[in-house]
């Protein structure tokens, strides 16, 4: 996904969009019959609908509506967002947002702050892990059934304005008040970094945004210097974002030269690696499933195709489609695709669609599982058509839609099973998690000074299971038979410890738990070993 220059809020369709708002309000009811044009009979039904139309109508709605129409009929990735959709969709992308820099959770209709950000303003303002917020400029917030929207509407505000938040603090019968400005707080796409094995770095990139490529040089760099030899790149769930976020990651593993993508549409463009590049000789392992999408499927193809690393787990998501963001006058923005984009080896990797036809696109996810695509990789065919060789080695390789990995690992359903789901979807294990730790914190913080201390001894207590299985029993939620438990305990226990971890240190510490239940993850272990 590029960005947008100014220059192009001049194209074709801006100046039908930007028409449709300026002559509405001063157009005339009498049809204009002299200038036979698409854009003039847009016009003319938009004048007649707004001065004719039986009921009154909201014109600006009307004009989204006919914008929302015109995208729909061209592919499932064009699209119309409101200004305040906008907001919403470029905060990770852009890697902040403005606010008071906690890391939250709803327990009990109360705001507990898991972590405040590092150095952000909370932090500063003497705000700790394990506090709950009850009030914020005067209005309760606790047990009073606010959504967690209208929780974070009132906690987000523009850098430099202040907050006075009411806190409950463990140990304090008094509620604590304290005034926080709010300032720009860092949104990670880079989620967890740190040594999997000895030699083997492992990074998780989340999304493609403005910082991943600082963030993920940073962890890079840090890996490296704990000896890192190998690395485990994991780009499981990244939906994309910027197209030059992904060029830049994807140069740090190429030779200089080496093209990392190409995109065909009314113009072609290369992209390829500088050879400055930071890890060009390690061994590397690019993790994928399906829905690794976009940018992220820029990188696994790059890698791919110049047999620079091996891609380990499922077929990936199969969104080969370039969008450039048009701004419109109200700060209401379109996504327009311009081009596909192609690996290397000339594949293009975007799915196959029905122009108009979004709602079968949509059900493709279903689709694969209900053929057996994520349980067993015979069950996906390819065309011979669709069959590409690797730049170096060779290697046979299929476009059409989505990457297919070099060593294929079946989703295991077994993992979460329909129990555990029950149990989660009603927030009975988080809530227990929240409640364990904000009860032991100092005890847990005092017995296990290190994380490598904790992940060797530390195991859930019993108490804090049977608590979570009690509450489900209230809710009617109870396994169907002793199978069904001894698998969701086995699991459950083990995020349980991993949620702790997360609570007590960070991300690093939750997928180094996890991690080490991951199928992916021990297939590249494997691999490596």
């Amino acid at each position: 996904m590029t960005n947008l220059n100014t220059s192009y809020m001049k194209t074709k369709l801006f100046v039908v969009v930007l028409l449709l708002v300026a002559m509405s309000s001063t157009a005339q009811v009498k049809v204009n019959r002299n200038r036979n044009t698409p854009i003039q009979k847009l016009l003319n039904v938009e004048m007649a609908i707004n001065q004719l139309y039986v009921d009154s109508v909201d014109e600006g709605k009307l004009v989204e509506d006919a914008i929302r129409g015109m995208l729909k009929s061209l592919d499932p990735h064009s699209s119309y967002a409101t200004k305040e959709e906008v907001k919403a969709l470029q905060e990770p992308l852009n890697g902040n947002f403005e606010g008071i820099g906690v890391e939250f959770n709803m327990i009990e209709d109360t705001l507990l702050v898991i972590q405040p950000v590092v150095d952000g303003p909370s932090e500063k303002a003497g705000i700790l892990a394990g506090d709950r917020i009850v009030s914020v400029d005067g209005t309760s917030i606790a047990g009073v059934k606010m959504s967690k929207e209208e929780i974070m509407r009132r906690l987000r505000g523009p850098k430099g304005t202040k907050v006075r938040l009411g806190i409950r603090r463990q140990g304090f019968n008094e509620e604590l008040m304290f005034t926080v400005k709010r300032d720009k707080i860092p949104l990670k796409s880079v989620i967890a970094s740190y040594m999997l094995r000895p030699g083997v770095g492992y990074i998780r990139i989340g999304n493609f945004g403005a910082t991943t490529y600082d963030e993920f040089m940073e962890s890079l760099q840090k890996l490296q210097k704990d000896g890192m030899k190998s690395l485990v790149l994991d780009l499981q769930e990244n939906g994309g974002g910027y197209m030059k976020a992904a060029v830049d990651v994807a140069n740090e593993f190429l030779q200089s030269r080496d093209l990392i993508v190409y995109t065909d549409g009314r113009e072609r463009s290369e992209y390829r690696a500088k050879g400055n590049g930071r890890f060009r000789t390690g061994t590397l392992i690019v993790l994928v499933d399906e829905y690794t999408a976009s940018a992220a499927e820029i990188v696994t193809g790059a890698i791919q195709d110049q047999d620079r690393g091996l891609v380990v787990g499922r077929r990936t998501f199969g969104k080969g489609l370039v969008q450039r963001q048009i701004t419109l006058p109200d700060t209401s923005m379109i996504r327009l695709t311009i081009a596909h984009y192609y690996t290397p080896a000339g594949r293009c990797i975007q799915k196959p669609y029905v122009k108009g036809q979004g709602e079968d696109y949509a059900q493709d996810m279903q689709n694969r599982l209900r053929r057996g695509e994520l349980m067993n990789a015979d069950s996906i065919h390819f065309a011979d058509s669709l069959r590409y060789y690797t730049l170096r080695q060779h290697r046979i390789v299929y476009g059409g839609g989505g990457i297919m990995p070099d060593h294929f690992v079946p989703l295991d359903t077994t993992i979460y099973t329909r129990f555990h789901r029950a149990l989660q979807a009603r927030n009975l294990v988080i809530n227990a998690n929240l409640r364990y730790v904000d009860d032991h914190r100092r005890e847990l913080k005092k017995q296990y000074g290190s994380f490598d201390v904790f992940r060797k001894t530390f195991e859930i207590p019993q108490s804090v299971v049977d608590g979570i299985l009690e509450e489900g029993e209230k809710l009617d939620i109870k396994p169907q038979n002793k199978k069904e438990l001894q698998q969701t305990l086995r699991y459950m226990k083990l995020q349980q410890k991993a949620l702790v971890a997360r609570d007590l240190w960070g991300m690093d510490e939750y997928f180094a738990i996890m991690n080490e239940s991951s199928p992916i993850v021990q297939e590249a272990v494997k691999l490596l070993e």
